[in-house]
């Protein structure tokens, strides 16, 4: 498998005035690192409103004017500028956006999934290929002339789906691509990114349910407080036995079909000085309180605690 993205310590923040004119820098994402192969799906998998989104943005180039970004990303080897950003997006990187306001209030439906194209040839191939996948997700003929303020929030969802799936991209980002599905939607939209990783495509699927992850996943790297604190396969989050993190054990711990195990504490709104998850964990160290850890491999697994740096180290 060939390395299609790589984000190498991502930081993101954002520039506030609180009270007049006191600035104010606000880091939602910080040091996050993460690969995707060809031919693989790569879950983020955090709560809501944790900034997950804002990894696609920043992929894609479409953050806001106040966002202040540092790291590197990389599309097959290359580095991504703003440049090349808008050069590959909705080409060979596409997004399926979290909120159906993505959808163009003006244009019509159809229109929109087929985007732009070179010539009349381009355009009927991708006309065939947008009826194609409106047809497979229920979207008769009769939608191709609707305007999004005349679609259900259901019908929205599979358009922007349709959107990112007719432009057949080499790589997919899908953000949160399944809420207010029905189910048997739901099992398509999964199926659908299965398929493109058989066909030698990369998925990066950012969500907040664990099922889909679980069903989808090659990989799943779990997303706290701004910062991936772990990086294991897929069939590992099965068991807390088989994951590191105390905050991914308890986790999976609180699940339903392991009898809603919960842990007392809030993740923090503001980044820390030390480890993010300091005050709810079960292992931790005195230095954990004002150092943060670094994310390392242990045993081909990529875990941010100093319970494992101090294995590896002999301690």
């Amino acid at each position: 498998m060939e390395k299609l993205l790589e984000v190498k310590n991502l930081s993101i923040s954002f520039t506030q005035y609180v009270q007049g004119l006191n600035r104010h820098d606000l880091r939602v994402i910080s040091d996050l690192t993460i690969d995707v192969n060809s031919s693989e799906i790569v879950a983020v998998l955090g709560s809501s409103g944790s900034g997950k989104s804002l990894l696609a943005h920043s992929i894609l180039g479409i953050l806001p004017y106040n966002a202040h970004v540092t790291g590197e990303i990389k599309y097959n080897g290359k580095t991504l500028n703003q440049e090349l950003k808008e050069e590959l997006r909705g080409k060979e990187i596409c997004l399926i956006p979290q909120s159906v306001n993505f959808l163009d209030p003006l244009m019509k439906v159809s229109e929109q999934a087929i985007g732009e194209c070179k010539d009349d040839d381009e355009h009927k191939e991708k006309k065939i290929r947008q009826r194609e996948i409106f047809d497979k997700y229920g979207l008769d003929e009769s939608v191709d002339d609707m305007y999004p303020f005349e679609l259900s929030g259901g019908m929205a969802r599979k358009v922007l789906l349709s959107t990112a799936l007719v432009g057949n991209p080499n790589l997919l980002i899908a953000d949160e691509p399944t809420p207010g599905l029905d189910a048997k939607s739901v099992e398509e939209t999964i199926q659908d990114i299965i398929n493109l990783k058989k066909e030698g495509k990369g998925v990066l699927l950012i969500t907040h349910e664990i099922n889909v992850a679980l069903k989808t996943a090659d990989k799943i790297a779990i997303f706290y407080s701004g910062y991936v604190i772990e990086i294991n396969k897929a069939e590992n989050f099965n068991s807390a036995d088989t994951v590191l993190h105390p905050y991914t054990k308890a986790l999976i711990n609180a699940l339903p079909v392991n009898g809603f195990k919960f842990t007392d504490g809030v993740q923090p709104l503001e980044e820390t000085l030390g480890c993010p998850y300091w005050e709810n964990c079960p292992d931790r160290f005195d230095k954990c309180e004002n150092h943060k850890p670094d994310l390392v491999n242990h045993d081909g697994i990529m875990i941010r605690c100093f319970k494992y740096e101090e294995a590896d180290n002999g301690a």
